[in-house]
């Protein structure tokens, strides 16, 4: 195992090991993501406005000091037998102030969680549905930890952007606006410092966010990496132990798990020392502000504000103070924000990947249908009849139903999975009806390829293959495939009874019919010593309770 932090992937990250090229979310993220929350508007329209209060209340109680040290606790101090009536109705209003920011916040809070699950389930929806009608070369190109991981890293980091990034990224800019309004309604002078400090503490941020946007969005895809080799690892355990693989897959997992924590930490790096230096920095300008603000107070230095000229006072000095963390504070938690907004937009544009990949197309139109013989005719009908029939329809209008035989010819058939790396070439066989036909060759020769053609998981690049006389073109793929019966090497059980399992390929069959199917398979009898006989539950390893 790794025992330093390594300096990555030459090729993923530089040279150097250092800096990587800017990665980018894909164009159109943002717009894709905000159309998911459309259906919401009315509660965003709420938020919204919650958001303006709470950062009115900020801006409005941080106004209200100046009043209070000024117009009541000041005047107080000079007093002999002080009454405090006022000061108390002052302070209770401005307890009121802070209430309604709080509860503006609760509310805001409370809504964004349910439109980010929401949408979140609108999207996971979606993603399912669409990945049903993927074609099997997706599955064979994707490892399906990384496929898992777009369900479960990319969209918990989606939720977490849409419920609390994206909504406090934009109260903290509209209480820096609200801040900024409010700084030059006290003093013009001052607001000119603030505004230059926020420019270079703006620098700051944006080389820091620079830096760890790009390790954030690398993180994401290192992250599905890991996931889609830990999966493939765990499922193949037995023949990774049969061959004594561990130490090399042990030294493959250290690679991409290196490359992980390279990302991640220099992500982190970057994204958790933001918030520090601003922060330390806003101390900084709190002293210089009292400092200076002090000085002009105390020499009578003319104070220019949009009320006019005055003298700064303690309380205007205490408030405009005040102000300026309102105005700081949410620069670094803006950049904060930013490095998960950033991070969730990877995520969701490894989402839109799996969304936007082409659908399994379907050009045939031949369709398989019930039937019975009239007179010596195939005719289609409605009842079940255990007669199959091939439903053709012609140019012209007229309908051809040819039964149902099992008749698989291939002629002159050409297969490559990828490119120009042929697996078949000019196969030419053929199995007719009850003939049993075994396919014998070492592993790689082409036996389940010849099956995963007739089912038409993939299509051919030369040749023909026809089915009891009708090229496999022109059938559904629907049909075809409910016309053949498959075993597969590896077998995938559901989780579900065992009558569910047995039913999966047939979903209106009866319990009789499953019984008397598995009897067929010679598993009515142990299927009968479980536990709980056909509803025995069964898991996704097997195993039964």
């Amino acid at each position: 195992m790794s025992k330093i932090l390594p300096k990555g992937d030459p090729k993923l990250f530089g040279k150097k090991g250092g800096r990587p090229p800017m990665q980018r979310f894909k164009p159109g993220t943002i717009k894709r993501l905000f159309s998911y929350m459309v259906e919401y508007k009315i509660q965003l329209i709420f938020v919204v406005v919650c958001i303006l209060i709470s950062a009115a209340t900020g801006a409005a109680s941080s106004l209200f000091l100046r009043a209070l040290i000024d117009n009541y606790i000041v005047p107080l101090l000079g007093q002999a037998h002080p009454v405090f009536t006022e000061l108390f109705k002052a302070i209770l209003l401005m307890g009121m102030i802070y209430v309604v920011g709080v509860l503006a916040t609760l509310f805001y809070n409370r809504t964004m969680v349910v439109i980010g699950q929401g949408t979140l389930k609108k999207i996971r929806d979606r993603m399912f549905t669409h990945m049903q009608s993927l074609p099997i070369r997706y599955f064979d190109t994707h490892t399906h930890g990384d496929v898992m991981s777009r369900y479960t890293n990319d969209t918990d980091t989606l939720r977490q952007a849409i419920a609390q990034s994206l909504p406090q990224m934009f109260s903290s800019l509209v209480s820096v606006v609200a801040a900024f309004f409010a700084m030059l309604y006290l003093s013009v002078g001052l607001t000119a410092l603030v505004v230059l400090f926020a420019f270079v503490l703006l620098k700051v941020v944006r080389f820091l966010v620079g830096r760890s946007g790009a390790f954030f969005v690398k993180q994401q895809r290192a992250l599905g990496d890991v996931n889609g080799y830990i999966e493939e690892t765990i499922n193949g355990q037995k023949v990774v132990k049969v061959f004594c693989h561990e130490g090399k897959a042990e030294e493959e997992f250290d690679k991409k798990n290196d490359e992980l924590c390279y990302c991640a930490t220099k992500a982190n790096t970057y994204g958790n020392v933001t918030m520090p230096i601003v922060g330390n920095m806003g101390y900084m300008l709190y002293v210089f502000l009292a400092i200076i603000g002090g000085a002009a107070g105390i020499t009578g230095v003319p104070n220019l504000s949009l009320t006019g000229v005055h003298a700064l006072t303690i309380g205007t000095i205490v408030s405009f103070l005040t102000l300026s963390r309102s105005f700081i504070n949410p620069i670094g938690q803006i950049s904060m924000q930013f490095n998960m907004v950033v991070m969730a937009l990877a995520g969701a544009s490894r989402i839109f990947e799996l969304m936007d990949e082409k659908s399994e197309q379907d050009s045939g139109y031949v369709t398989l249908v019930n039937a019975k013989m009239e007179n010596g005719e195939i005719r289609e009908c409605s009842e079940r009849t255990e007669t199959w029939a091939w439903k053709h329809p012609h140019g012209d209008g007229t309908l051809t139903y040819t039964p149902l035989r099992g008749d698989i010819r291939f002629f002159d058939v050409d297969f490559a999975y990828e490119g120009n790396k042929t697996v078949l070439h000019n196969i030419t066989l053929y199995a007719e009806p009850g003939q049993k036909v075994a396919f014998v060759g070492a592993t790689g020769a082409g036996k389940t390829t010849i099956t995963n053609l007739i089912n038409r998981f993939y299509d051919i690049a030369d040749g023909e293959i026809r089915y009891d006389g009708i090229n496999i073109n022109k059938i559904k793929k629907a049909d075809l495939r409910r016309s053949l019966g498959m075993v597969l090497q590896d077998v995938n059980l559901f989780t579900g009874t065992v009558m569910d399992n047995i039913r999966y390929g047939k979903l209106d069959a009866t319990d009789e019919e499953c019984i008397e199917a598995a009897k067929l398979a010679n598993a009515d009898g142990f299927i009968r010593m479980l536990p709980q006989g056909y509803n025995t539950v069964l898991k996704g390893d097997g195993s039964g309770s």
